[in-house]
């Protein structure tokens, strides 16, 4: 199952990639040249929800990834997964998953992104756990569908940072299932900013989020971020992303194979007991954009 929802996924990009080569024959690379010194690292693109990812005007990005999750003691409550008991354990936790992300430079100023998964979860019971529920609880199928829509409000400048703000919604497309994809309607609006130096391109992020099951604003996310181009091969990123009481610590290197498409490796820990041990995601990124 899983290896067919990736090869699916895979062709989905390849066939976009290859229409818009197709309609974009003359193209502009992702590495930009005669910057100014704030831009160096990330160019002239706005600010989109991947890590150290930008996107310019014209400019279609398409990025087939693949994420594995472990967790050796994600709290689960057996009652929200069907069973009787209302307390919370903590259990073994792994995950595969299987994404296509695809966005848009609609202008100068505004950008579209669209996400969408397959994924196979596993939630194990603790050995404290005395309720009805299995030894393992397993979904698979359709995972997390989400769009975003980004603003640039304020370009930066040799003496004013980056202002941006940010609308993602998550769509409920597996209201019957509880271990995997999205049960309610979920949106999350924040803003950010971004300054380049001469060290490296620093971003600060925050919001808040708001879920029709719960009917009620909660904090949505913070995140501090870094990135630098060390060189035309080679990109770096570091972060600390976090809600409440998940915060985990997020690194990841960028390596260009041609100048339109570049391999991330990335590695999340987690800093909080409640943030999954570990999460690699492993991906390559297409870019292709009218000059």
């Amino acid at each position: 199952m899983k290896h067919a929802a990736l090869a699916i996924i895979l062709l989905l990009a390849f066939c976009l990639v290859k229409s818009t080569y197709g309609q974009h024959k003359e193209q502009t690379g992702i590495i930009e040249k005669n910057l100014p010194a704030y831009l160096k690292d990330r160019g002239t693109g706005m600010p989109t929800s991947f890590f150290g990812t930008y996107i310019r005007k014209n400019e279609w990005l398409v990025y087939p990834f693949f994420e594995y999750y472990l967790d050796n003691n994600k709290e689960y409550n057996p009652a929200e997964l069907g069973y009787t008991s209302d307390i919370d354990f903590r259990g073994r936790y792994r995950a595969t998953e299987e994404l296509i992300y695809i966005g848009y430079g609609i202008s100068d100023r505004c950008n579209f992104e669209l996400e969408a998964a397959t994924i196979q979860a596993k939630q194990y019971k603790s050995l404290l756990d005395n309720s009805a529920m299995p030894a393992v609880v397993e979904e698979s199928g359709f995972g997390d569908v989400q769009t975003q829509l980004n603003y640039r409000w304020q370009k930066e400048t040799q003496k004013k940072p980056e202002l941006f703000s940010y609308l993602e919604i998550n769509y409920p497309f597996q209201k019957n299932r509880k271990l995997i994809g999205t049960q309610y309607w979920e949106f999350k609006v924040g803003a950010g900013l971004l300054r380049g130096f001469g060290f490296g391109t620093i971003s600060l992020k925050a919001g808040v989020e708001y879920n029709l099951e719960e009917k009620k604003i909660v904090p949505g996310g913070y995140t501090v971020e870094y990135f630098k181009k060390i060189s035309d091969k080679i990109r770096v990123y570091a972060g600390i992303e976090g809600s409440e009481d998940e915060f985990e610590l997020i690194t990841e290197i960028q390596l260009f194979l041609s100048r339109n498409c570049f391999a991330k490796i990335n590695n999340a820990f987690g800093i909080t007991s409640k943030a999954p041990d570990w999460a690699p995601e492993l991906g390559i990124l297409f870019s292709f954009q009218k000059k």
